[in-house]
């Protein structure tokens, strides 16, 4: 489905002009106006549960008809659950302190004058992602609290979603007195509109892409605008000697079959040896009975044998230990102890989370400290690593990068910090 539009090229620089021009007015709007909208957003995606729901279907059915794997439509789907975790978030941003104008760490200094930081909005962000239209209301609901304007283009697969939610947000922003062009959504599937909107810095100060590894590669290489991402969510959950045998297997369980397509499901399972033999065979039979493929070193593949049938079990090839499989598919690999996981995680990771389930508390400081990811847990499921669970609120997208913004990138991640100086008449000798 492509909506008829001008040249590209005049629509792109059109809409890079409105946002620009929506920015300042999001950047001087009242925390109560502000909250206001996401309040408005919350109620409308609520009251409009069942007529969204043609829209999607008819994503859904075109997805199915062009032969998109089961877990990538999955990933469209406009259930009433995830509509309410929407508003929630929206609720949840509205509930939460502005930031914005938030003035940080003044100090006076010899000279007289007196010298702080500015939390203050980016200004215009572009978000280019795939499959799930819930992305439109996390991205637009952040724009809206943290004061900026956005440009969103969604993947064609979801474009009947992705405006019908599109005009439920402009709605919202017009009832709450703010420019509707905050939130833009790029009406055609043209890919040329891509590369538009990362090659337009006069307009757009940021690039957010959400998506496969192909996507993000391709907008970190040709953006002409900084870039924050991350390309892979090859997370890992590490069983530790000691460990509580219980714990371990529902926590392990969850971080790989609670939902098989999300980023921050656990790919890679690391056993310590001294309590392997108690382990795999729970998790392996676990697994076996919700069908999900285990790709072992040669000791996992033999303990897990005993448990589940010879079509779930392979032996694990080097690409495996970094393999983001987004499938009823992990990776096991029995290590000596804690120190070799840490190694193993720090070369295979994509540094996006990563767990340790264990009894000891100097192993679950050692792994927090020298485990080099995004987000990194203790006796939890990677699944939590989500801005919504984390209470941001919402997210925009996870961030592997190392500056500015990391982890979840919720509110603060799209904002940035401007000196401001106070002063009495000093002058500068």
């Amino acid at each position: 489905m492509t909506t008829a539009t001008p040249d590209t090229a005049e629509l792109m620089q059109r809409m890079g002009s409105q946002a620009k021009t929506a920015s300042a007015l999001m950047a001087k709007a009242s925390a109560a106006t502000k909250n206001k909208a996401l309040l408005a957003l919350a109620r409308l995606l609520r009251g409009h549960t069942a007529a969204l729901q043609p829209d999607n279907t008819q994503d859904l059915d075109r997805a199915r008809a062009a032969g998109l794997a089961e877990p990538m439509v999955d990933r469209l789907k406009l259930t009433p659950q995830v509509l309410e975790t929407c508003a929630q978030g929206c609720e949840q941003l509205a509930a939460m302190p502005d930031i914005v104008g938030e003035i940080v760490g003044m100090k006076q200094v010899p000279s007289g004058i007196r010298v702080g930081q500015m939390r203050v909005p980016i200004g215009v962000f572009g978000m280019i992602y795939e499959s799930r239209p819930n992305v439109t209301i996390e991205a637009a609901s952040l724009a809206i609290k943290s004061g900026n304007a956005c440009i969103l283009r969604g993947g064609s697969e979801a474009i009947a979603s992705n405006q019908a939610l599109a005009r439920l947000v402009r709605q919202a922003l017009a009832e709450a007195g703010l420019p509707e062009d905050a939130v833009q959504l790029v009406p055609t599937t043209d890919r040329a509109a891509v590369g538009q909107l990362i090659a337009m810095p006069q307009f757009v100060d940021v690039i957010i892409p959400r998506g496969g590894k192909g996507l993000i590669e391709r907008i970190s290489a040709e953006a002409k605008v900084p870039v924050i991402k991350h390309l892979d969510g090859n997370c890992h959950t590490y069983v530790d000697d000691p460990c509580d045998v219980e714990l371990a297997v529902k926590v392990t369980d969850n971080a790989k079959t609670h939902k098989y397509s999300p980023c921050n499901a656990t790919e890679s399972l690391l056993v310590a040896r001294g309590v392997a033999g108690h382990f795999l065979p729970r998790i392996g039979a676990v697994f076996a009975t919700k069908g999900v493929e285990m790709r072992c070193c040669p000791e996992s593949l033999r303990l897990l044998a005993t448990v589940a049938p010879a079509r779930l079990l392979k032996e694990a090839t080097e690409a495996d230990w970094s393999e983001e499989y987004l499938a009823p598919t992990i990776s096991v690999k029995m290590v000596d102890g804690l120190d070799e996981a840490i190694a193993h995680i720090n070369q295979y990771s994509s540094h996006h989370t990563d767990a340790i389930l264990t009894t000891d508390h100097r192993h679950a400081q050692q792994f927090l400290r020298e485990v080099d990811s995004a987000s990194v847990m203790v006796n939890t499921s990677t699944r939590f690593a989500d801005g919504f669970e984390y209470g941001l609120g919402a997210e925009i997208g996870i961030s592997t990068d190392k500056f500015h913004a990391r982890g979840p990138v919720g509110v603060e991640g799209l904002t940035s910090l401007k000196y401001v100086v106070l002063g009495e008449g000093e002058v500068r000798a």
